[in-house]
């Protein structure tokens, strides 16, 4: 039975993706077993070791780090002491490892590398999300993810307060510059779009000034992205609309940035960086004397 945080992760990834995620990482750190280990530990060697923060944080990740663990070796108890999304501090546990002490080397840095990665992209996030409290935007996630751990990591982004933006091309139509110059302009593109998935499917525009706002709109858009725009140009489309469509911001949107682009009464602000320039939280993996 899956529960709690797993069960979020399992949304839009499965169970067999995500074992087979875990098993590509865990053959890649030991192809062919870890061989320091099993050269110096004795097989029957048993030890208990905590999950430390070695900074403060967001936690994300932990149910995946204890998925690592069982896949080496089901007498590996774990043992969570924080929840996936709780903030946490230099010093805190997160959780306590007992079983085979070689088994508990093999997963080591495997379990790490998914819980720093993922904290770390959990805890930028809510670093945007703050910035833009009291304000009615939210902040979004984009596709910018590493490639075969996109669900892992846009659940990083939900863990730190974000939401997801569309996972897959599959799941909305997006017109963005290159598709625009290909077929030749926005009116044009957006009645190809909406001819090909009718009325139900959300279409949004990216645009890039005023005038091109104006003939997403006047076109049938459900929703704009207002792209690499600066703060005068986004206020004058943002009051031109007046709650038309809602309005998302994208486009070298820095923690400095957000809370400006915030007060004009956007309703998204989507920002690549969270999965492609967030910065692992030191986390380590200690044995209890």
């Amino acid at each position: 039975m899956i529960k709690g945080a797993e069960k979020t992760i399992i949304l839009t990834m499965t169970n067999k993706e995500l074992n087979g995620v875990i098993r590509a990482a865990l053959k890649e750190d030991m192809p062919e077993g870890d061989i320091t280990s099993e050269a110096v530990v004795p097989p029957d060697s048993l030890s208990k070791a905590v999950i430390l923060a070695k900074e403060s944080g967001v936690l994300a990740g932990l149910d995946v780090a204890r998925r690592v663990f069982e896949k080496i070796d089901s007498r590996i108890n774990f043992r969570k002491i924080v929840e996936d999304g709780r903030e946490f501090k230099a010093g805190d546990v997160l959780a306590r490892l007992e079983g085979p002490s070689v088994s508990l080397l093999k997963g080591e840095r495997t379990a790490l590398n998914f819980l720093q990665r993922m904290s770390g992209i959990a805890s930028l996030t809510r670093k945007y999300v703050r910035a833009v409290k009291g304000e009615k935007t939210r902040i979004l996630d984009t596709r910018k993810t590493t490639p075969g751990l996109r669900a892992l990591e846009k659940y990083a982004v939900k863990m730190g307060g974000g939401l997801n933006h569309r996972f897959s091309l599959s799941d909305m139509v997006l017109l963005k510059d290159n598709h625009l110059a290909i077929v030749g302009g926005i009116r044009e593109a957006l009645y190809r779009a909406r001819k090909k998935t009718g009325p139900r499917v959300k279409i949004e525009v990216e645009v890039k000034d005023f005038e091109e706002a104006r003939e997403a709109v006047d076109s049938g858009a459900s929703m704009i992205m207002l792209d690499n725009m600066t703060l005068p140009a986004m206020k004058r489309v943002v009051r031109w609309l007046k709650g038309r469509v809602p309005v998302e911001v994208s486009g070298k949107i820095t923690l400095g940035r957000v809370a400006d682009i915030s007060a004009l009464g956007v309703d998204f602000i989507s920002v690549g960086r969270l999965t492609h320039s967030f910065k692992s939280v030191d986390i380590s993996l200690e044995f209890e004397t």
